[in-house]
């Protein structure tokens, strides 16, 4: 019964705070993506349904990445890096300080934000990615392919080599 659980648990991202991930960052690092959304968003639940529920997707990313859901309108301030970030009114609405640093400027929505074992940002991906284009993206990252290889060359090439290497 327990293995049945902890299997099932597996197959859901086993998402963390800002605060839980620096925890675990200290004890042992590891990449970290950041799903990056707001509550109004329809792009971003339809990434959340049709995307992130996937149980292979799910596996990959707990296996290889802290992971951190961050609504880019959180009220509270977050301590990342020893530096405070806070929440920015503008209007109307607003954004989080730190939303704006991690996505560069741009605050698009969804954006799923690689950061290095050293919490420095690898790169923002704006936009709703459906599973497959997830699959391919957290590979790439995950196995440092980003460091040597260009985009366009590691798509032609997952196809035949990393279907037996990704764990996918």
């Amino acid at each position: 019964m327990i293995s049945i659980s902890v299997s099932h648990a597996q197959d859901e991202i086993q998402w963390l705070t800002w605060e839980e991930m620096q925890v675990m960052q200290k004890r042992k690092a590891r990449k970290v993506l950041i799903d990056v959304y707001t509550d109004w968003c329809g792009w971003c639940k339809r990434m959340d349904k049709n995307t992130f529920q996937k149980a292979d997707i799910a596996r990959y990313i707990n296996n290889n990445y802290y992971a951190v859901k961050f609504d880019a309108e959180y009220k509270d301030d977050i301590i990342f890096n020893g530096l405070k970030y806070s929440y920015v009114k503008s209007g109307r609405k607003g954004h989080h300080e730190l939303a704006e640093l991690i996505l560069k400027g741009r605050l698009s929505f969804p954006t799923v934000v690689f950061l290095d074992e050293g919490l420095k940002v690898i790169q923002p991906i704006p936009g709703y990615q459906d599973s497959r284009s997830m699959e391919l993206i957290v590979t790439y990252f995950a196995r440092d392919y980003y460091k040597d290889t260009p985009w366009k060359k590691y798509t032609t090439m997952y196809n035949s080599y990393m279907i037996q290497d990704a764990g996918f």
